[in-house]
């Protein structure tokens, strides 16, 4: 049997008299007014101190564990292990490269070792760096294959239809995208490269380019046929200006347009449009002179009852021609 502990220096007597000496030292001014722990209990292993420990009647957890959270099977239609495989193979970590610290995925980081050890001679290394290797190949051939014999079949099919559609003079439907015409094949290289529109997006863009394309042409011949019948030098320098402009952006505009895709023909559809073009703008030209006070009473007249001689004439020879 163990002797009780003698009250010693600072410590209070047990008892009713230990008790009491507690509670007044707490309760002095600047102190909590809270009881102190009981002397007898030591702050150690496994002992916290009382003020950390969970309260009785009160959980610790106060939303508790989700329903069905232990046992929670995946659904058919999840690969959560795929997904956490994909999560920590392209998880970033900072690893030494040389004298450098550089951050890459992991599934690099992992590469690069075995990539390391082959290299330095290690059989099992370079054995299955080979298969990796391999394997990426063998798939990325594969789906090259499949892409080039779709495509092939595509271009060659619809080449048929377009035909047929020639020969029975059908013109009512719309032509595919991408058009087969716009698909050129490398049967060496096995590549196909589609320099056209792909979808019906691409096909409205590339149909206002072309149309502007079209509208440059047009400016630059009625220049070129406005400069055989100047004789004002002033004059055929600004056309020429005018002409270099549109040549300019013409060949921008080739570089989207090729022209064994997208030619523009200088024949009777487009002569027609250059002497429509040419209608609407003298009016607006012979304004503008009119305005700086550059005609006279005659050629007013002339303006604006439409008469040109000079101009209708040569659109017509050009239209025969």
């Amino acid at each position: 049997m163990t002797a009780p502990r003698k009250p010693g220096p600072g410590m209070p007597a047990s008892g009713a008299d230990g008790l009491e000496a507690i509670q007044a030292k707490a309760t002095k001014p600047g102190r909590s007014k809270a009881l102190i722990a009981a002397t007898d209990y030591e702050v150690g292993y496994a002992r916290p101190p009382r003020n950390t420990q969970f309260q009785k009647g009160k959980s610790g957890n106060p939303r508790g564990r989700p329903k069905g959270a232990r046992n929670r099977l995946p659904a058919l239609n999840e690969e959560r292990m795929k997904a956490i495989i994909l999560e920590e193979a392209y998880r970033t970590i900072t690893v030494r490269d040389g004298l450098r610290n550089v951050t890459v995925p992991i599934a690099r980081a992992v590469l690069r070792s075995l990539a390391v050890n082959a290299v330095k001679g290690q059989h099992r290394a370079q054995r299955l760096f080979a298969e990796l290797l391999s394997g990426v190949e063998t798939s990325n051939k594969a789906l090259h294959d499949a892409w080039f014999s779709s495509a092939l079949d595509y271009k060659i099919a619809w080449e048929a239809e377009l035909a047929r559609r020639d020969r029975r003079g059908i013109t009512d439907l719309a032509p595919p995208l991408p058009h087969p015409d716009h698909m050129v094949i490398d049967m060496n290289r096995g590549t196909i490269v589609i320099y056209g529109p792909k979808t019906r997006e691409e096909k409205e863009h590339y149909d206002r380019a072309f149309a502007e394309l079209r509208r440059q042409v047009i400016l630059r011949e009625i220049c070129r046929e406005a400069m055989m019948s100047e004789d004002d030098a002033e004059e055929c320098a600004d056309l020429a200006r005018h002409i270099e402009i549109a040549n300019a952006t013409i060949a921008k505009f080739r570089t989207v347009l090729p022209e064994d895709l997208y030619p523009v023909k200088i024949d009777r559809s487009l002569r027609a449009e250059m002497r429509a073009l040419q209608k609407k703008w003298t009016p607006l030209i012979a304004a503008e002179i009119i305005a700086e006070g550059g005609l006279d009473e005659d050629e007013e007249e002339d303006v604006e009852s439409g008469r040109d001689d000079g101009e209708g004439g040569s659109g017509e020879k050009n239209a025969e021609g």
